[in-house]
């Protein structure tokens, strides 16, 4: 037993206290700032599922956003024209549109004998102009002007001016001289319809109208001296009798397609045989 605690090495006293010093237990370290713990992040990931869409389902917007702003749900094309205060598209077509799409065409491609339907004459649009020498003295003839066309034809027309000045007439370049305004589509078959239908049966000893007043293109040419055959217009609220001229430009190439066009639409000509006073045919 001596030997053997002899041949026992001595200690060193580093040694000594490391034996004797009992270890401390490790503490959890403390989560960083701006991090969450483990527990709580596993917590919010599965709510976050839970809380998810079905998958393929696009999940509701918050807030709707009003019509017409960038991004957001688009509106119905009445409340959207409302909103900027256009008229709105009529949900049928017009009359005449109708009646041309179902007779008018037919009867013309038998009667000239069309191999393509895209022969058949057809109305392309409407102008109605205004021409004013009295707007050269008074300030208020354009706005009267502007306000009777607008009520006529439903669509705001442009001011026209002068192109150069002529002094004979103290007419300077740039000068407003009339008004005008370009009708197409829906708008234009229902001026149309209004303008056989309602307006011309109102004018003054009227009889029929000239059918010499084609251009040679199939393009009719009508003039109507006072505003007030339309019933939009208030006769008592009318400053003056203003006259208007009307274009009706077709694709017809000729007079007579033109004229056979109009006819059908229910222009009312004067029959061939027809002799009016003062008025050719």
């Amino acid at each position: 037993m001596a030997n053997a605690a002899d041949n026992e090495a001595p200690k060193s006293g580093a040694q000594e206290k490391q034996a004797k010093a009992p270890r401390a237990p490790k503490q959890p370290a403390e989560p960083k700032e701006g991090k969450a713990a483990p527990a709580a992040a596993t917590s919010a990931k599965a709510d976050a599922q839970a809380a998810a869409p079905a998958s393929g389902e696009k999940p509701a917007r918050q807030q709707a956003r009003p019509a017409g702003a960038k991004g957001g749900p688009r509106a119905p094309a009445a409340k959207a024209a409302a909103a900027v205060g256009r008229p709105a598209r009529p949900a049928q077509p017009a009359r005449l549109e109708t009646m041309y799409k179902a007779q008018v065409a037919q009867v013309l491609k038998r009667e000239f004998g069309y191999k393509n339907p895209m022969q058949v004459p057809k109305l392309q649009k409407i102008s109605v102009n205004i021409g004013m020498g009295e707007a050269l003295k008074s300030s208020g003839a354009i706005d009267a002007a502007l306000g009777d066309v607008t009520l006529i034809t439903g669509q705001k027309p442009v001011v026209t001016k002068a192109r150069k000045a002529i002094a004979n007439f103290n007419l300077r370049e740039g000068q407003a001289i009339g008004v005008m305004v370009t009708l197409r589509g829906d708008r234009m078959w229902q001026f149309l319809d209004r303008l056989i239908s309602v307006a011309l049966p109102r004018m003054r000893d009227f009889r029929g109208l000239p059918r010499s007043a084609f251009d040679g293109r199939g393009n009719y040419t009508l003039g109507i001296k006072e505003q007030i055959v339309f019933p939009e217009i208030d006769y008592n609220k009318v400053d003056r009798m203003r006259g208007m001229q009307i274009n009706m430009i077709t694709s017809a190439r000729t007079d007579e397609e033109g004229r056979r066009l109009l006819e059908l639409l229910g222009m009312p000509f004067v029959k061939p045989d027809q002799n009016l006073a003062g008025r050719k045919n």
